[in-house]
């Protein structure tokens, strides 16, 4: 038994398909096929029944496969234990953060890092919606915060950072046009919603807190979009922390609008499970894990 045989198993229930592992694996069906085979004939069992379109895991099969789950995941972690300790202090370190979380909160630990270990560059971007993620999954990025939307949890692992309250505003003349109470959709449907476009590339666009059959301007960021809601274009949702002096001055108004209820946005860091993290990511994973074991 060995261990690309294990991983060619895993492949096919996966993906469902030989082809689908072939292509998951980077090698030809054939030799997909064959390696199954193989596995197979060493142990004289019958692991898939090919009596179907997509094979389907027997009965001895489903046994041999959470054994065989339980092995891979033991030989991730102990390859990437081998890497951490082969490994230096990293060139650099890239962080993809959401544009919804309030980078104040991570300015301390980034501050620490950058004493501790000098020789290593630090590459923050800001993005938007699915912007983080994407990195992540491309290896543009080493850590992402941002929420779950859209996370295979399966290749992710994840620690929770922080909670950010989403909230609907409009400029002081807008509100006061608008009135108190509830505002039906009907009200709003004729006003401009802004919403902030994503940074994973030309499909990535919001789909939460969207107004049915309202009209909608998109704009490239929070801030951006902050300036449009204060020039009395537009209303839309942002996060507290970047109005809290605008609602403090009165400059924006929260306004209550059915179907858009101020919504509690969770953010959590995240990191590849098969990666090889060197002594400054794994510092930086510890910052976020000790800070979750206090909350």
């Amino acid at each position: 038994m060995k261990h690309h045989q294990l991983l060619a198993l895993d492949a096919v229930v996966a993906t469902g398909t030989f082809r689908g592992a072939a292509e998951r694996l980077n090698k030809s069906q054939s030799a997909i096929s064959h390696t199954i085979r193989q596995l197979e004939d060493e142990l004289e069992l019958k692991l898939l029944s090919r009596d179907t379109y997509r094979p389907t895991l027997t009965a001895e099969g489903r046994v041999f496969y959470r054994e065989a789950i339980r092995v891979l995941t033991e030989m991730r972690e102990l390859n990437a234990t081998a890497a951490r300790l082969r490994a230096h202090e990293e060139p650099e370190l890239r962080l993809a953060v959401s544009a919804t979380l309030p980078l104040d909160l991570l300015l301390p630990v980034l501050a620490d890092l950058g004493k501790s270990f000098p020789a290593t560059h630090l590459r923050l971007s800001t993005e938007m919606m699915g912007g983080p993620l994407a990195r992540l999954m491309e290896g543009r990025a080493d850590v992402a915060i941002a929420t779950l939307d859209g996370v295979p949890l399966e290749e992710v692992e994840t620690r929770p950072l922080a909670v950010v309250q989403i909230r609907p505003v409009a400029c002081r003349a807008l509100a006061e046009r608008l009135g108190p109470g509830t505002l039906p959709l009907s009200v709003l449907q004729a006003i401009p919603q802004i919403v902030v476009s994503g940074t994973a590339g030309p499909d990535d666009s919001q789909s939460r807190d969207l107004l049915p059959g309202a009209r909608r301007w998109t704009v490239s960021d929070f801030a951006a979009k902050k300036q449009v809601i204060l020039s009395g274009l537009g209303w839309g949702g942002m996060p507290d922390h970047l109005i809290r002096q605008e609602i403090a001055d009165g400059s924006l108004r929260p306004i209550a609008v059915d179907g858009f209820s101020p919504r509690r946005s969770e953010i959590f860091a995240m990191r590849r499970r098969e990666s090889s993290p060197g002594p400054v990511a794994n510092a930086l994973w510890k910052w976020v894990s000790d800070r979750n074991a206090t909350l």
